[in-house]
């Protein structure tokens, strides 16, 4: 079978993880990264990083396929500029979903977004267009995750749960069913979200930060 090309845009750490689904997936093959000026004519796993970001638009006339490798943490905003150029250019943002990963037939997931290794979005669920579904992360049934989000590694995301666009939840982070995220939070890693959050919402990131405050919120 003829894999289709697919360029990837970013050529960091993500980039790396991105390439390994899309590698055991099976349908595309990556046909180079772009990345920073300083990236351009270096390798990531073998791949070569074919150009910078400013030269997109010309390197999209060769590449019917993008996908968004960009990291998601303090702030979505690089990742939406991104996925706005690409779309604004007419390229096709195909959902990458890994063969360990399983996502419910009775579940929609909008274009660009990657699911990771053993990832699972139940039936019901919603996902939105460019969002990382991190490795071994949990969609419950009939919960909404906006566009440009990161539910990271570990997370479990119980049933009915809404979270907004642009929303970063943190490694190995509970949040109880039918809970409200609003946009733009940053959920720190290993906090257990028992109530409602509003938009803008900023938790610690990491748990040196917890030593004095309960991880239950």
């Amino acid at each position: 079978m003829n894999k289709l090309p697919i360029l990837l845009v970013g050529a960091g750490g993500h980039a790396r993880s991105c390439i390994d689904v899309i590698e055991q997936e099976g349908r595309f093959r990556v046909s180079g990264l772009v990345g920073t000026a300083e990236q351009v004519e270096t390798f990531v796993l073998g791949y070569p990083v074919v150009g910078a970001d400013s030269e997109l638009p010309s390197i999209l006339q060769q590449h019917a396929y993008a996908v968004v490798a960009v990291g998601q943490i303090k702030t979505p905003e690089p990742r939406i500029q991104l996925y706005e150029i690409l779309a604004g250019l007419w390229c096709a943002l195909p959902v990458i979903v890994s063969p360990r990963a399983h996502v419910s037939r009775h579940a929609s997931v909008g274009a660009g977004t990657i699911v990771m290794h053993g990832a699972i979005v139940n039936a019901g669920a919603i996902v939105g267009r460019n969002c990382i579904l991190n490795s071994l992360s949990l969609i419950e049934h009939d919960s909404v995750i906006g566009d440009h989000c990161h539910v990271a590694t570990g997370v479990a995301i119980n049933s009915g749960v809404h979270v907004g666009a642009g929303t970063f939840v943190g490694s190995h982070v509970t949040v109880r069913q039918g809970i409200r995220i609003g946009e733009r939070c940053v959920i720190g890693m290993g906090m257990r979200v028992l109530k409602d959050c509003p938009s803008n919402t900023h938790l610690p990131l990491h748990s040196n930060h917890l030593k004095n405050i309960d991880r239950t919120i």
